[in-house]
This record gives C-alpha cells, structure tokens and sequence, in this order.
C-alpha cells in the first residue's frame, strides 16, 4: 500500500486551504481510494539544529569512552555562560553541555539536539539528567532516534546528508528542516487501480474528489531525439496469453556523472517518508521518479554493458545475480533483460519489471549511467514476481499495469535530476522502442450509465466524467465512442466506464432503493431439498458445519480405504495452501472428523454434525483442452473446461460421538448407536421423498471403510451405490483420535434430489370436524405384532380412522400365560360431517371383529 507524503502531494494538486490530514482521505475515500493510516513522526519539539562547539573525549571505568560536548544551540543556551564545565575548566561561549557516546563527528559539526521537554518516537520523553559526571542538558540524536531510519552507529551530520554549512543556524527548528513534521497518508490501491501507486495517480484522484486544480507532473517537455543511442532489441518469442513481454522500452545515457554526489535532504525525506531508505544519488533519484510518476526505472553502469541490449524469455535454468545478492535460477516464461556480453543477448543483467542484476549496477565508480524506462506485460511480471517471491516495488507497480506514454517522460525527469545534482551531461539521442499498440475505443450508448447504475446521469454528466478520468469522448447521436487514456488499462468495457461514472458523480447520491424481485422464481427444486434436508439433520439434534476439502496424504490410510478403493483416486493440487494436506478429499467424513476432534479437544463430551458439501475424484477428470479457440474463451471452451473439472457429485454426511441423551436425574445417558445413524439417513430419505434399498453388498472397487464391517448398512437407489451409514471401524476411531463407537453417514446427494424431481409433496389440510375417541384393549398371543393390529384397525376403519396408537402394553396373571394386553387408542374423523353416535358404534363393531378373526382378540 502506497505512503503519501502530503507535502509532496501539495506540489501536483491545489490541497483544500486548511485541509487536516483527515479530510484529505475523506475526500480520496469518495472517489474509491480508502485510508489505511495516517502517519507522522512522532517527535515533539524542541529539535533544533546545533553546532558542536568543543567535544573532550572521557575514558570511564567500565571501558567506554564517552564524548563530553558543548553545543550551540542558539536561543536555547544556558542563559547564564557555559553552566557545567567540563573537568579541564576551558572555558566555552554559551551552549549546552552534553554527553553523547558516538564518535562520526568533530567540533564544528552541525548536528540535531532534541532538548529537555521534547518527545522522541516512541513515545520516549527527553529530560536532563546527571550522567558519567556530567549534567547533560538533551541528547544529540541519530537516524533511529528520529524514526528517519534504522542507522543507530552514529549521530546525524547534517552536512553529510546534503545540508550546507551556510544553511544551517544553531538553534534552528530541525523538526521542519528534517521533514519531521510530514503527514503521510497510507492508502489501499484495488488492482484495477495501479496508477495510483504514484503522487501523480493520488494526485489526480484528489482533484476528481474536490475539484481542485491538478498540475501533471509527467506534463514536462522531453527534449533530444529519439534514434539508436544504445541499440535495444525486443525478441520476446513467448508471450503469454498473446502478450508480448516487452511493447516499449526507452533507454537515455548520462555522462560525466559524479559518482560522489549525494543525494538532497529533501529527497532523502521523502523516500523515507514513502517507505523507501536512501541508497546513493542515482538509485534515489530512480526511486523518486517512480514514487512521483508511477514509472520504475533502473540505472546501470554503461561501463558495463555491452552493446545491444536484448529483452528475452530465459532458457530454462539459466541463472542470474541479483541485486539482493541472490543466484536465482529462471523459469521459461520469466522475461529477462539481457546484454551481448559474451554473445548475443547473452548475459542477463535483469529480470524485468522485478529486480536489476548486480553485475551492471550502479558503483561508486560509475561516472555514465544508461537509464532505463520500459514497459512490461502484467501478467509476465506478475508470475515471475510470485515464483521467484520476489516482489518489489516495481513488481507491484508493472503487474497492475504502468501508464504505456510514460517512459521517455519517466527518464527525463530521472535524467534532469541525476544532472542537478550530480552533474553530467544529458546526451540528445535516446533509444526509443515502441511497439504499444493503440488503444481501443469503446462504444456505449449515453443512457446505459443510468440503467445500470439505477440514477439518472445526463448524457452530459456521463461524458463530463469521462473526460475528466482522462477519457477522449465523441458523440455520435445517443452512442458515445470513449478511447481511454494510456494510464487506464483497467477501462476496457462500457461496464468499467459505469463504474467512472458512479465514483464520480458520487456513490453518496445513490439512492437506497431494494430491488424488486422478478415474478415467477424462488428456489430451485435442488435448493429446495437441500433446505428441507439441512432442516430435518438439525431438527433431529445435529449441528452444521463447513470444513476446508483438504487432506493429507495420511487420511485415506487413517480410514483403512483399500489398496484398490475408488476414493483413493485423489486429486492432488498443484498449489496447495498447506504443504501438509495437498489432495482433495474423496469424502465428507473425512474432513468432518477434523470438526469432532476440535470440538472434543475443547471439551465437548457429545458432538453430532452434519455437513452438505463436495468431494473430488480422479477418475471423473476428463482431458484438460490445450489451447483456445480464439483470444477470448467461447461457449465450446467452457463446455470443455466443465468436462475436464473433476467429478464433484453434492453429499450429506454426518458424524455423532458420545450420547445422544445426557444422564440427569431423569434416567441414564443414550450413547449414539449406528442404528441412529440409519436413522438419520431415514430423515435424509423422507426430506427428499424418496425410499432407498438397504444390503450390506458393495460391488468393485468399493469396500464399507471406515465403517466397521458387522454394523453398516449400505444404501442403493437404481441399484447404484449412493451411501453408508454406521459405526465407525474401531481402528479408524483410534487412528483419527475419535471415542470408540463413534457412528456416522454419507449419502449422495445430487441423485437423491434428481430422483425426487417431479414428486409433488403435499401437506394434509386441517379438518374442520369434530374428531371421535376411542379406547380399546384386546387381549392377544403374545406373538403379535402391536404394529399389525395397528394396520388391522386401520383397515377395518374403512377410511373413517384417522390414526390409532398403541398406548400400553400388558402382561401378567389376569391376562393368563402366553397372552398379552395390548391398548389402542383410535381416533375417527370424516371430512365431510360430523360422525353420529350410529357410525362411530358402526366403526367400533368393525374393529372388534377385524381384531377377532385376524388374531383372536377378545376385547376386555
């Protein structure tokens, strides 16, 4: 995320008079650019500038040696003479005593003191205090002590850093002098939004936000011709996705440069307010051009070069020094810049768009620098960056791709620098190859803004927006042909304009309205089940959880799946996010485990969950086409990207530890049992109103794992395979951390929903009648089913009984033996009318004799 320097801002665009940091990332935050933070030194005056009068070196017991100084600091001396002399009693001028331990400065140095009553970051609040025999009045300070870098050797020099001695008065606020009183705003920039990596880009935004007046940075003249001053060559032979590495590439040589030079304090500032630390005039210098414009650049030692430069793919495993020190070795598609040392475009001296190479950077010796300023495929940069996990600044800024008209600007103004301040001579030919196409124009019709967006917008507000994001519109009737500018390569359909428009013409002043919904739709028939089954498994006491599809190559062992089982046909991911678990799983259970055993591991005693989610199998991937059928993806293209996608077929499953009634005071815990997991699978099948077949058969390449081989039912539908449900195999428990006896599900899903398409499910409408009771008690065989004298009753009821229920069951001496009691309660109703004293001992009569003739019953 890009730091702003508002100082640095306020040189491109007019800041709001009185504008707080606060209101400057309001009014960004209008046109989409959101604050991250805002930032400031933290150091708390006084600061001032001070000049070492005397420095008498002390040796102390412990074996270091300490400077004692007296320092000038203007209207902040001792009021009265030099106060606490040190111990050869020279007399010095009026200054301030104080003790300091480093040792890079010399009487006569101009150095920053911070003073009693200041704040230095941290917070680390400044006081005099009595030390090696000395009163020391405030503390001479280093780079780290300021927050302005992480150099903690020695005191800051301000001649050193590019100050002149005529410049600089003791008692000085350093705080203004240093840039310690700088603001800087840190923004988050989405990837559509690249130019905003840059002053220029922020700048620009600013204006759209407010209205005020925006002055290009990049608008200056380049002067000279282009011509072949050093020879550049483009032979990109492999572009990615049809984009060529390399379209334009400028490079300028400066002679006569003085490699001592350094770089301003005022450059020096910013890089250090933008998160950048100073290295030597001409890589700050390239820094600060990209800072402010958006363009990286790089400078090398012509000295080293060897003429012409060559931009190439790299032969796989050809290897280059970087400027980090690092030997990296290159892939096929990294893209590389390249000298003829030793050959043609032999020699890599860069990988482009990320990092130099350390064989042609610029030394203390360097006295001609070839400056480069190119401008590189996005997506080439980006994956190189990723591979390499080398990302830099100029990664950051290429993969988000850079203005294409900004080179020759970029090196100029790099070129003007180096010049200013390190002298030299510009030379008037520069290289410039471009081969950027032109940028398409773009057809939209004037209203589609206001249809999309749901406001109003004028034709005149949709092009006065346009324009001022750069855009060059025509109007031809109510079509609006708008050519983007070349630092907006994310506006490459009307739908991106629309959102130009929206930011700004105000997101504010949308107005919040809810959309209607369209007649004629809500859930789909899969939607549906999946809702009515998701309802039952919570219904029935389980909870529902998501977990990541990932696995480890141990898991399948852990669930004893055989050597030869369809599930262990894995797929493995070419970038997993856990080097631990790289396949995909060929279960839900086998994830859903993992849930138990977090759950348990906090102290959970009982845990049933459910999950409706995918799982992977190899065997359904298909063949994964070569290549497109054009430079855009077609319909026959995503049809065959579907058919290589593996086999994802929707599943339910379940897993339930532990009890399923806790022990109270009301009776003993349940532990779950497998037939509870069959009975969960019988809630599955009621929800999606299908009935499945139950065996204990699996057929080839199928086995009953992890489920223990005596308690599994195997579900079919058409006769296929579409689950299991069971205990546990003791084995899997134990390599899975699970309790013993742990039961479980998995159906398929997606089949079950299929076979339900068409089955109309109906509730039964509340009778308006009155509804008749009746008890009965029969005595029976023992060997009699209570649930088929239910069914006889019913039948015997001829329509009129609505339900019957047996109540209480009875055995004993009055009974007799081998006989039982057995009541039902029958409940009689018809739709129609209310039933008469005469039909309800009509349908009572019947039930008796039905239970007499069937079974022998005697009613008591």
């Amino acid at each position: 995320m890009p730091k702003i320097p508002l100082s640095w801002l306020a040189e491109s665009v007019a800041l709001e008079p009185g504008a707080s940091p606060v209101d400057i990332a309001t009014s960004l935050a209008k046109v989409g650019l959101e604050e991250e933070g805002i930032h400031g030194s933290g150091v708390e005056g006084p600061l001032v500038v001070g000049r070492v009068m005397s420095l008498v070196k002390e040796e102390q017991s412990n074996g270091k040696t300490i400077n004692y100084c007296r320092v000038d600091v203007g209207a902040f001396n001792d009021p009265e003479g030099p106060g606490h002399k040190p111990d050869n009693k020279v007399e010095y001028p009026s200054s301030k005593g104080i003790v300091c331990g480093a040792h890079n400065f010399v009487e006569g140095d101009y150095v920053v003191v911070v003073l009693p009553g200041a704040t230095l970051p941290g917070p680390f609040p400044i006081s005099g205090r009595k030390t090696y025999g000395h009163w020391s009045d405030g503390m001479i300070c280093s780079a780290k002590e300021l927050g302005l870098g992480e150099d903690h050797s020695g005191i800051i020099v301000l001649t050193s850093m590019g100050f002149s001695a005529d410049d600089l008065t003791p008692g000085q606020d350093a705080i203004a002098l240093l840039g310690l009183d700088e603001k800087t705003l840190e923004i988050n920039v989405t990837p559509d939004r690249g130019y905003s990596f840059s002053i220029r880009g922020v700048a620009r935004e600013y204006s759209h936000a407010t209205g005020a007046s925006f002055t290009d940075p990049a608008s200056l003249p380049v002067s000279g011709a282009a011509g072949d001053a050093f020879p550049v060559l483009i032979e990109d032979h492999a572009p990615v996705r049809g984009n060529v590495g390399c379209d334009r590439f400028v490079a300028r040589i400066v002679r006569g440069f003085d490699p001592s030079a350094v770089s301003p304090g005022w450059m020096k500032q910013r890089l250090e307010a933008a998160g950048m630390r100073s290295i030597s005039l001409a890589v700050d210098v390239t820094n600060y051009v990209m800072l402010e414009l958006g363009q990286p650049l790089h400078a090398y030692d012509l000295a080293t070069l060897t003429a012409p430069i060559v931009v190439r793919r790299a032969v796989p495993a050809e290897q280059i020094e970087t400027l980090d020190d690092v030997e990296r070795v290159l892939h096929g598609e990294d893209l590389l810049i390249t000298d003829s040392l030793g050959g043609h475009g032999a020699r890599p001296i860069g990988i482009a768009g990320v990092m130099g190479g350390a064989l042609t950077e610029v030394s203390s010796g360097t006295t001609d620098v070839l400056l480069e300023a190119a401008h590189f495929d996005p997506i080439t940069v980006a994956r190189t960056a990723r591979r390499h996990k080398l990302g830099s600044e100029a990664s950051r800024r290429f993969e988000r791709a850079v203005d294409t008209a900004l080179p020759p600007v970029a090196v100029q103004r790099a070129a003007n620098l180096l010049v200013e301040f390190g002298g030299g001579v510009i030379e008037e030919i520069y290289t410039d190859v471009n081969n950027v196409p032109a940028v398409e124009a773009i057809e939209m019709d004037a209203d589609f803004p206001a249809r999309i967006v749901g406001v109003p917008y004028t034709a005149a507000q949709v092009i006065d927006s346009l324009t001022q994001v750069g855009c060059s519109v025509e109007r031809d009737g109510e079509v609006l042909i708008v050519t983007p500018p070349t630092w907006r390569a994310d506006l490459e359909a009307p739908i991106n304009l629309v959102e130009e428009v929206a930011r700004l013409q105000g997101y504010e002043g949308m107005p919040s309205v809810l959309p209607v919904a369209p007649p004629g739709r809500g859930y789909t028939h899969s939607q549906l089940v999946r809702k009515s089954v998701a309802r039952s498994l919570a219904e029935a006491g389980l909870t529902q959880v998501l977990t990541y599809p990932f696995i480890s190559e141990a898991r399948l062992d852990d669930c004893l799946l055989p050597a030869d089982d369809v599930r262990r046909d894995v797929i493995r991911l070419a970038n997993p996010i856990s080097a631990e678990q790289p396949l995909l799983r060929t279960a839900v259970i086998e994830t859903l485990v993992d849930a138990v055993r977090v759950n348990l591991g906090r102290g959970a005693q009982d845990v049933a969950l459910y999950e409706t989610g995918r799982a992977y199998l190899g065997r359904l991937v298909g063949a994964i086409p070569a290549t497109y059928s054009g430079t855009s993806i077609t319909p026959d293209d995503v049809e065959a990207l579907n058919e290589a996608i593996p086999g994802q077929v929707r599943r339910v499953a379940g897993v339930m530890a532990g009890n399923r009634v806790v022990s109270g005071w009301d009776g003993h815990a349940t532990p779950w049992r497998w037939t509870d997991a069959m009975a969960m699978v019988e809630k599955v099948e009621r929800a999606c109103g299908v009935v499945l077949e139950i065996s204990s058969e699996v057929g080839e390449r199928q086995s009953t794992a992890p489920f223990h081989p005596g308690r599994v039912a195997v579900y079919r539908l058409a006769g296929e395979i579409v689950g299991l449900a069971g205990e546990l195999h003791p084995k899997v428990c134990e390599n899975l951390g699970l309790p013993a006896r742990t039961v479980a599900f998995e159906l398929l899903l997606d089949p079950l929903i299929d076979e339900s398409e068409g089955v109309l499910v109906t509730a039964s409408p509340v009778s308006g009648q009155v509804l008749a009771k009746e008890d009965f008690a029969f005595v029976v065989p023992a060997s009699v089913a209570a649930g088929a004298l239910v069914d006889a009753v019913l039948e015997a009821g001829d329509g009129l009984v609505e339900d019957a229920r047996v109540f209480d069951v009875y055995t004993g001496e009055q009974i007799g033996g081998g006989k039982k009691s057995l009541a039902i309660n029958v409940k009689m109703r018809d739709a129609d009318h209310t039933l008469t004293a005469d039909e309800v001992l009509e349908v009572r009569n019947a039930i008796i004799v039905a239970a007499a003739e069937k079974f022998g019953a005697i009613l008591r």
